[in-house]
């Protein structure tokens, strides 16, 4: 029998980003049948994926982690963690595990059901879809997957759908650990495990895996209650600080889309277009009229990426305002004397880079106000194909510029201010995305593996 609400408790958009433990408890007075949270994102770029590193450190993640399994297992609910470590690889879903497996350790927790949901794709099946017509990129801007670039990925993940977590729940796991979701997945699923319309848990899904972003202020560092219904949704924010009107979650429906109402996932299309947000007088909102459609070929998302360079950069401030004024052309002058400078060395090997915050910093060419402040940020990076050789055009580059004579110039004690030493910072390897991608597969168990551990 098909209950009548299922309540999802959300305790914060990332996994490690922190929330209020007042908040959670509340949330968990509600009685709530799930605790899932999101825990990845491309949002960070490439290296995450691309390193084997994770988004929050070890001591956020654990934090977070602790007050979630204790009270989860506590009240005898699952407990489900989308994209664990952030970008979801075996390596960062092993991180995870052995977080969890601490805790667990700790607090003397046993008879714990724990699935392990692997998105990890090989490369040679990669490979092999791509010659059979069944992967394309994902966008203009991705670069065509040769069999070299393939080669030199690291780690190639999918995004999962709600398929294989269900079967997790199916299984009867307390605790599940999924390599990279579709974001809306894990929350999806967990509803509609329990028989909930399936565009109404993946809305929901779509609102609650950033938690309180919804909310009036919004933020992902606190908690949400979604509670699902057969007909609606409503969300409800947790801390008395917040609260949820019609416009801010209809906004949210607009959040990281390329469509004001359609959004696509593995395997289905989301039509919000239709969609009503009602508020009810209590700081929370109910939805409906949400929409779904399975599509003909059943495709994934796929991520990786590979090592390009080696990067070095330097933070300096300028506060003359001679320089100000021809901060881009002295810039401009300075790349050519270290390129001629450096004439023995290739320049496909290196680039240099300027951003300057105060000008253009965040939008460049596309900066519609270029009106300089009294005083600039000035980063400048080198990208080069060995960290020594970043190391060596940086240091040449902030020497020339520190000391460079422009046109006008009264002080020649120095042209830039550095508020660290030493000033240039080695950071080591850089990553682009080398698989962007959409690959057509069977059904959405195809590619993902569950395993099973009793504690």
């Amino acid at each position: 029998m098909i209950k009548e609400e299922f309540k999802i408790l959300a305790p914060c958009g990332m996994l490690g980003y922190g929330f209020p433990k007042a908040s959670f408890m509340k949330g968990m007075a509600h009685s709530p049948d799930a605790i899932v949270v999101d825990a990845g994102s491309t949002d960070a770029g490439p290296h995450k994926l691309g390193a084997g590193t994770a988004i929050v450190s070890k001591q956020a993640c654990k934090k977070d982690l602790e007050i979630i399994i204790t009270e989860g297992i506590k009240a005898g609910i699952p407990i489900i963690i989308g994209s664990a470590g952030g970008s979801g690889a075996k390596v960062h879903v092993e991180w995870t595990q052995a977080i969890v497996m601490e805790i667990l350790r700790e607090r003397s927790l046993h008879g714990i059901k724990i699935a392990t949901i692997w998105a990890d794709i090989p490369h040679e099946v990669v490979g092999a879809k791509l010659d059979a017509g069944q992967c394309e990129p994902l966008g203009l801007t991705v670069a065509p997957l040769t069999k070299d670039r393939l080669e030199a990925t690291t780690h190639i993940v999918a995004q999962m759908g709600h398929e294989p977590i269900i079967a997790a729940l199916q299984a009867e796991a307390d605790i599940t650990i999924c390599g990279r979701a579709y974001d809306p997945s894990p929350f999806a699923a967990v509803a509609m495990h329990h028989g909930f319309d399936s565009a109404l848990a993946y809305h929901l899904g779509k609102i609650l895996e950033c938690a309180a972003l919804s909310a009036e202020p919004g933020t992902t560092k606190d908690c949400m209650l979604g509670i699902l219904r057969q007909d609606s949704f409503v969300v409800k924010p947790l801390d008395e600080i917040r609260k949820c009107t019609a416009v801010s979650v209809a906004a949210h429906t607009f959040y990281e889309k390329d469509h004001p109402y359609i959004l696509h996932g593995p395997g289905m299309v989301l039509d919000l277009q239709h969609c009503v947000f009602t508020e009810l007088g209590d700081g929370s909102v109910e939805v409906r009229g949400s929409q779904i459609s399975e599509t003909p070929v059943y495709k994934i998302k796929l991520e990786g990426a590979m090592k390009v360079a080696c990067r070095t950069f330097v933070i300096a401030g300028v506060r003359d305002p001679l320089l100000i004024a021809r901060i881009e052309e002295v810039e401009e002058l300075v790349k050519q004397q270290v390129y001629e400078y450096y004439n023995e060395i290739p320049a496909e090997d290196y680039k240099i880079h300027f951003i300057n915050y105060g000008l253009n910093g965040v939008l460049g060419e596309l900066e519609p106000q270029r009106k300089p402040a009294h005083e600039l940020g000035v980063v400048f990076e080198v990208v080069a194909k060995t960290q020594e050789l970043a190391n060596a055009i940086c240091s040449s580059v902030r020497s020339t510029f520190l000391h460079y004579g422009y046109e006008g110039r009264k002080s020649t004690a120095g042209n830039l201010a550095f508020p660290f030493a030493p000033s240039d910072i080695p950071f080591g390897d850089v990553y682009e995305f080398s698989v962007y991608h959409l690959m057509e597969v069977a059904d959405g168990l195809e590619m993902f593996q569950n395993e099973y551990v009793e504690v």
